[in-house]
């Protein structure tokens, strides 16, 4: 089996990170894997923004404006602190006669997978989340996301501090089928 193999069988969302998160060519190294999604016509249509430190408590007050009440806007403002680092994938979408923006919210998707894998590699954590915040206005005007933006999720990002118990996955059988079947 190879390294490769192995990171990814290995490789789960974990939810309770800590200090340290990667820095320096590790972060870099981590990034340019997501620069090798799959990318038809080379449009790189992503972007990325890593937060940490002081950023952290700014993203928390963007998230916290999203809130109807005091208790929800307390909980958002929490939520950055998850991790020490967050890295927010940005899906940039560029006109295409040849490329739909579904393929490139995939292409996005991919690199956000890569940088998971890179982050296990690397001895690191991560946990990709959605949810009501990757689609509130607030937090596109305040991230400064363009009209032609989405933002494909938030990577939490950092040393593992209690790993999960593993996640049973289904065998191949369950899922995959040979087409066109031995009966037709």
């Amino acid at each position: 089996m190879t390294d490769l193999i192995r990171a990814i069988l290995n490789r789960s969302s974990e939810p309770r990170l800590e200090a340290p998160a990667p820095e320096g060519e590790t972060l870099d190294r981590i990034l340019q894997c997501a620069a090798m999604a799959p990318d038809h016509a080379l449009l790189r249509p992503w972007r990325y923004l890593v937060i940490e430190g002081e950023g952290l408590d700014r993203l928390g007050g963007v998230f916290a404006q999203t809130g109807e009440t005091d208790a929800e806007r307390e909980k958002f403002r929490k939520m950055p602190h998850r991790a020490p680092m967050v890295i927010v994938a940005i899906t940039s979408f560029k006109p295409h006669p040849k490329v739909p923006d579904i393929e490139q919210s995939m292409s996005t998707a991919a690199g956000v997978g890569y940088m998971l894998l890179a982050l296990e590699s690397a001895g690191f954590g991560g946990m990709w989340r959605t949810g009501a915040m990757a689609y509130a206005p607030q937090v596109h005007a305040g991230l400064g996301l363009s009209d032609d933006e989405a933002i494909a999720g938030f990577l939490y990002v950092g040393s593992v501090s209690n790993p999960k118990p593993h996640v049973p996955r289904p065998e191949v059988g369950h899922f995959v089928q040979r087409w066109p079947s031995q009966a037709d």
